[in-house]
């Protein structure tokens, strides 16, 4: 099954929240295996966004205040990237730049890899990894419904195995 992914750069492809005609594969079949939809009933689907022309300090505090490792950024309306921890690690503090007056849009990442709700579990881990990200936003039918990330993923498949190891194990015993 491809993955359900679109590498976009929303500042420029962006027409509704997140962008019309995004160029992104269809996601495994709902069924047996675990889907991002699955990661989103666990976790909830509440994002969190800050705008772009915000302060970097201002995105720091939220991420600290929320305990998450990201926002959303928004433009007018329209999603133009992902800020990160990364992000600020690397283009502000290991560049000496002064966060309250660095921009968002000056350090964000701009090019969004994606997936939808229908997205298997498993694609998403191999999508992180091969792209050394955390985050993914999910979008349905151009409008951003969840985030996930490599923590939510990684106790969800947990959660999973143990429940299937409890079942296996009072199987085998005749319990």
């Amino acid at each position: 099954m491809p993955c359900a992914q679109a590498v976009v750069p929303f500042a420029r492809r962006a027409r509704n929240a997140v962008g019309r005609g995004v160029d992104r594969a269809a996601g495994g079949k709902r069924g047996a295996v675990a889907t991002v939809s699955d990661v989103l009933a666990e976790k909830g689907r509440d994002v969190l966004w800050i705008d772009a022309g915000a302060p970097v300090f201002e995105a720091v505090k939220r991420m600290v205040e929320a305990n998450v490792g990201s926002l959303l950024v928004r433009e007018r309306g329209r999603v133009v990237g992902i800020v990160t921890e990364r992000d600020y690690l690397r283009r502000v503090a290991l560049e000496r730049r002064d966060e309250e007056r660095t921009r968002v849009r000056e350090v964000m990442t701009a090019a969004l890899v994606v997936v939808t709700a229908e997205t298997p579990i498993d694609e998403c881990m191999a999508l992180m990894t091969d792209r050394r990200i955390r985050h993914l936003p999910v979008v349905e039918e151009d409008e951003v419904v969840g985030l996930v990330s490599i923590g939510d993923v990684v106790k969800y498949t947990s959660q999973q195995q143990s429940f299937e190891i409890r079942y296996l194990t009072e199987y085998i015993s005749g319990r």
